[in-house]
C-alpha cells in the first residue's frame, strides 16, 4: 500500500508537502471566508463542496503532469503560444465582463482566465530560449531579443483587462532572464525603458481616467448565486479606456492616503481597505481561531483577493507567517531542484514557475496588508477559484517533473563521490 502511494505521489516530497498544507489551509479558510456566498445561496455546503473538488481535480492534474517527461514539455510549447494567443484576443471582444474588466472566457459551462494559461506558456518559452542560447560566458545576446518579441505582444495583449498580471509576467521574465546569465548591459537597459513607459502610463491614466468612477462599488454590486457560485456583472467589454478610471482610483488612493479619524473613515468608499484594516487589528497577534472571522461578512472578495486578510484575523502572525514560509521553501525547493538540473531548459523552468507562484503570492500578501495598491491578484493555491486553482496545480506537477529527472542525476553524483 505504502509502495503504491510512493508512485503516485512522486517528485520532491517537500513541494508535496507544501502543496498540502496550502491545500488544507486554502479548504479551512475558504470555508469561513465564503458566508456570503452560503447565505446568499442558501446552501451551507455548496461552495466548499464545490471548491473542494476544484483543488482534488488540481491535485489530479498535478500527479498527471508529473509523469510527463520534461523534454516534451518542449513540444507543448508551439501549440500553447496558439491557443493563448488566440484565447487572449477572444477575451478583449467577447470577454464576459466581472468587476468592470472583461477577463474571463466562458467555455461549455467552464469559466475561466486565458491569462492564467498565458502565464505559464510565457515561463515555458523564455525557459526554452535561454537554454537554447546560453554559452560558456552566458546567454548569447540574441536571446534578448527574442524572448522580447515573444514577451512584449503577450503582456499587452493581457495588460488591457489585466495590468497587475501583465506586470507580474513581465517581472518573472525579467528574472528568469537574470538567472539565464542574460548580459547585465540589456538588463540595465531594459529596467530603465520600463521606468519611463511605466511614468508615461501613470501620466497617460490621469489625462484619460476619470475618478468618478467608484472602484470599490464595483466591486460589491449587486450580485447573483448560480448553484453555489457567485455570479457578477456579465455585460462585454466595449472599450480599452474604461479601466482606466479604475487604475486612477487605486494609484490615487495609494499616493494621496493621508490619516482618517475612525470617526470620519466612510466605511461604504472604502470597504477593502477599511474592513481589511479591522480585520487584521482585530486579530490581536494570536488571531481569533479558524471560523470566527467577523469581517469575512463585510469584506469584499474575501475568499478571494483578501483571503490572506482572513488569515491572519483567525490564524493570527504566526499563521499568517506560515503561510508565507511555504512560499518561502517552494522558491527554495525550486532552487535546489535547478542545481541538480542535469541541462539548462529545466532548471530555467522549476526556477520561472516557482518566481511566478511566489511573486504572485507576495504581491497578493502586501495588498492585504495595504503595502501595494488593491489589485485582483489572488493567492495561489490558497484563494477560491476555479481554473487558477486547477492551472497552479498544474505549475506544481511540471514543477515535480522536473525534480523527478533532477533527483536521478543528484543520485548519479552521489554514485560516483562513493
Amino acid at each position: 500500500m505504502n509502495m503504491k502511494i510512493g508512485n503516485l505521489f512522486k517528485g520532491d516530497k517537500v513541494i508535496w508537502m507544501v502543496l498540502l498544507f496550502l491545500c488544507l489551509i486554502s479548504v479551512v479558510e475558504v470555508f469561513s471566508a465564503s458566508s456570503t456566498l452560503t447565505y446568499k445561496s442558501q446552501n451551507y455546503l455548496g461552495p466548499i463542496i464545490g471548491h473542494s473538488w476544484k483543488m482534488l481535480l488540481g491535485v489530479g492534474m498535478a500527479i498527471v503532469i508529473l509523469n510527463i517527461p520534461c523534454r516534451y514539455f518542449k513540444l507543448m510549447t508551439p501549440g500553447l503560444l496558439l491557443i493563448s494567443v488566440i484565447m487572449l484576443i477572444w477575451v478583449l471582444f467577447f470577454g464576459e465582463k466581472t468587476n468592470d474588466a472583461g477577463r474571463w472566457i466562458s467555455l461549455m459551462g467552464l469559466k475561466f482566465q486565458p491569462s492564467e494559461i498565458a502565464k505559464g506558456t510565457l515561463v515555458l518559452v523564455t525557459a526554452q530560449i535561454l537554454s537554447a542560447m546560453q554559452r560558456d560566458n552566458g546567454a548569447d545576446k540574441r536571446a534578448f531579443k527574442y524572448i522580447l518579441i515573444v514577451v512584449v505582444p503577450f503582456c499587452l495583449l493581457i495588460g488591457v483587462e489585466n495590468l497587475s498580471t501583465a506586470a507580474l509576467i513581465f517581472a518573472v521574465v525579467f528574472l528568469m532572464m537574470f538567472v539565464g546569465r542574460v548580459p547585465m548591459s540589456q538588463l540595465g537597459k531594459l529596467a530603465a525603458v520600463a521606468v519611463v513607459l511605466v511614468v508615461l502610463f501613470i501620466g497617460s491614466i490621469y489625462m484619460l481616467g476619470s475618478l468618478d468612477q467608484n472602484e470599490e462599488s464595483s466591486e460589491t454590486q449587486t450580485e447573483a448565486i448560480v448553484n453555489g457560485e457567485i455570479k457578477k456583472d456579465t455585460k462585454k467589454t466595449t472599450s480599452f479606456l474604461h479601466r482606466f478610471g479604475t487604475w486612477k482610483n487605486r494609484i490615487d488612493k495609494k499616493l494621496n492616503s493621508k490619516h482618517v479619524s475612525p470617526a470620519d473613515y466612510d466605511l461604504d468608499k472604502d470597504a477593502q481597505v477599511a474592513h481589511a484594516n479591522i480585520a487584521i487589528v482585530g486579530s490581536n497577534i494570536i488571531g481569533k481561531g479558524p471560523g470566527k472571522s467577523v469581517e469575512r461578512d463585510f469584506l469584499p472578495q474575501a475568499f478571494s483577493d483578501f483571503i490572506y486578510v482572513i488569515i491572519i484575523e483567525e490564524l493570527g502572525i504566526l499563521g499568517a507567517a506560515f503561510v508565507a514560509f511555504l512560499y518561502i521553501v517552494l522558491l527554495y525547493r525550486a532552487a535546489r531542484i535547478a542545481s541538480r538540473c542535469e541541462n539548462n531548459f529545466p532548471a530555467f523552468l522549476v526556477m520561472g514557475l516557482a518566481l511566478m507562484l511566489v511573486l504572485q503570492a507576495s504581491f497578493n500578501m502586501l495588498v492585504a496588508v495595504g503595502i501595494a495598491p488593491v489589485t485582483g491578484q489572488p493567492l495561489p493555491l490558497i484563494s477560491r477559484g476555479g481554473t487558477s486553482t486547477i492551472i497552479n496545480c498544474a505549475y506544481i506537477g511540471a514543477m515535480l517533473s522536473v525534480s523527478r529527472s533532477a533527483k536521478k542525476r543528484g543520485e548519479k553524483l552521489a554514485l560516483k563521490e562513493i
